[in-house]
């Protein structure tokens, strides 16, 4: 009979025991994952291991609880996303855009002698008090 051990995909190599235990959902958070190492409780490649951030690596073996996992390491994909750059490229459009509709706005104003330019009104800043602290 053959044991099939389950693979865990992870995307950055090396990582941390106690990230691994929460991505393979071994423990239910990082706190008791790294509870559970510093007892003594996982084995990684055949070994007890204390270490909670101990590095762990592609085709790493990882025992907890009666579960087995093995690590492997998938390259991320870089795919380009069209969608990205068509928003991109439109941020860009938009942008030319707002630009050369200010730059017509400020040539109208300066050709005309009676529009008067815009000043800056002060704006009032209201403070609430604080209330008073009694010990």
């Amino acid at each position: 009979m053959t044991d099939v051990i389950p693979l865990i995909d992870i995307s950055v190599q090396p990582i941390e025991l106690c990230k691994l235990l929460k991505i393979a959902n071994m423990v239910g958070g990082g706190g008791e994952a790294k509870i559970v190492i510093s007892e003594g409780y996982v084995v990684l490649n055949n070994e007890v291991e204390f270490q909670k951030r101990k590095k762990v690596y592609h085709d790493d073996i990882v025992d907890f609880n009666g579960e087995t996992i093995q690590v492997n390491y998938v390259k991320a994909s870089k795919n380009k996303n069209t969608k990205t750059n068509q928003t991109k490229e439109a941020l860009v459009k938009e942008e030319k855009n707002s630009k050369t509709q200010k730059a017509k706005a400020i040539n109208k104003t300066q050709n005309n002698t009676n529009v008067k330019p815009k000043t800056a009104e002060p704006t009032e800043v209201i403070r609430a008090k604080r209330k008073p602290i009694s010990f």
